[in-house]
């Protein structure tokens, strides 16, 4: 009978995440994650075959788990309801994932983009591609046909958001409902 895992891949992403959250992106090492969760480095390398592979690992969960979501709020309806839930959903998913916030605001470059493997690449790739397809179809259902009109947009449901995370990470660490209030009320003037 085979033994039960001990430690699985997302809980050494998990200890990955908090690393980077705490250390910054460069302290996310196979040896560094091994004594987070206190096993064998050998745990770590077979899950992940070298540094690369967990960094684009992390990065490529941390986009799923923030995706889903947001994804699902740029396509409600209305469309101007749409586009202020889903610069609320930025906010309050920062606020309830602070470690994984920390991830995604730290940027793919952070964790050493550079020296993915192809595949890995273009699965990122692939989720950048799909985050500008709904950016691009909420565009349209808003009427917005100009260039500037869409930079306009993901500015206010991307940019902006992010923004008011960054400001308050360094700050008390927690995104206040007054943030969210002021987001919310320049999202609604960019889409009106």
């Amino acid at each position: 009978m085979p033994r039960k895992a001990v430690h699985t891949a997302d809980s050494l992403l998990d200890a990955a995440a908090s690393i980077a959250a705490i250390d910054g992106a460069a302290a996310v090492t196979m040896s560094a994650v091994a004594a987070a969760v206190e096993a064998p480095s050998g745990s770590v390398y077979y899950r992940f075959p070298d540094r690369a592979a967990l960094l684009s690992a992390l990065w490529l969960r941390t986009i799923d788990r923030f995706q889903h979501g947001f994804l699902e709020s740029l396509a409600g309806t209305p469309a101007r309801d749409a586009s202020v839930r889903a610069a609320r959903y930025v906010l309050e998913w920062s606020r309830d994932n602070p470690v994984d916030a920390s991830v995604l605001l730290a940027g793919p470059s952070s964790f050493g983009s550079a020296q993915w493997s192809g595949e890995a690449r273009k699965a990122s790739a692939v989720r950048q591609s799909r985050l500008e397809e709904a950016l691009d179809a909420l565009a349209e259902r808003l009427g917005f046909r100009t260039r500037i009109d869409r930079e306009r947009l993901a500015l206010a449901l991307v940019d902006l958001p992010y923004a008011a995370v960054r400001r308050q990470s360094h700050g008390a660490g927690t995104v206040s409902d007054a943030t969210i209030d002021a987001v919310e009320d320049i999202v609604r003037r960019v889409v009106t």
